[in-house]
């Protein structure tokens, strides 16, 4: 099954073409980017395969249910999202806790293994020493990444990053990139992730998905393995 089908999409900017005929599909227990040069609509892109924007024409098919047959859950992060401002009165720890907590149930006492969890999340993006930090101390950067542990918190089975790794060291980089794949590889979570044509990202992504334009033409996708 797929987790995410687009086919022949089409978007316009007011009159201006920008995607052209693109196609694409991510699968549960993949890892893929999404890559091209600045310009090439890659956010844009995504906003419109989450029906953040509507195309003028094509299909877009992101799937009700994941393979256990419940309801599928999307963690999206979109560039620099985090905006917490000097008063926040959380913790880092606090807040990357919060994403364990069910649905209405804020006051359900956490596992051991969710208490792992938080820490393998707050460790693969460089944070675990700064987890008694408030979050309103922090730099941008820094709540980027908490956004992010965050998110991996919440255990969603489609995780759509747009540049998440910006600011990032190499070290971190390939913590992050390494849980990644562990996500998509042992609990078939599905990744879809804008980024830079980093080379340390190769030996862990699983496809490629690169968005060229040839000429007079629009960004169409072109696809690669890893």
């Amino acid at each position: 099954m797929h987790y995410i089908e687009v086919k022949d999409l089409t978007f316009y900017y007011d009159d201006e073409p920008v995607l052209d005929n693109v196609h694409y599909h991510v699968d549960p227990g993949e890892f893929v980017i999404l890559t091209g040069e600045n310009g090439a609509a890659k956010s844009t892109l995504i906003r419109a395969t989450l029906g953040l924007l509507k195309p003028a024409k094509g299909e877009v098919s992101v799937a009700k249910v994941n393979t256990e047959g419940k309801r599928l859950s999307i963690g999206y992060i979109p560039q620099q999202i985090a905006s917490f401002n000097v008063g926040f009165p959380s913790t880092v720890l606090e807040l990357v806790r919060s994403g364990r907590y069910p649905k209405n149930r804020w006051f359900k006492k956490l596992t051991a293994r969710d208490h792992e969890h938080v820490k393998k999340a707050l460790e693969s993006v460089g944070m675990w020493d700064m987890r008694h930090k408030r979050i309103g101390e922090l730099s941008g950067g820094q709540k980027q990444r908490i956004s992010l542990a965050r998110l991996f918190a919440t255990d969603p089975d489609l995780f759509i990053l747009d540049e998440p790794t910006t600011g990032m060291d190499e070290e971190s980089r390939n913590n992050f990139y390494r849980l990644l794949r562990h996500s998509a590889h042992q609990h078939g979570k599905a990744v879809l992730m804008i980024t830079h044509d980093h080379e340390d990202i190769k030996a862990y992504a699983d496809r490629q998905i690169r968005l060229v334009r040839k000429e007079d033409s629009q960004w169409r996708c072109f696809h690669m393995n890893s």
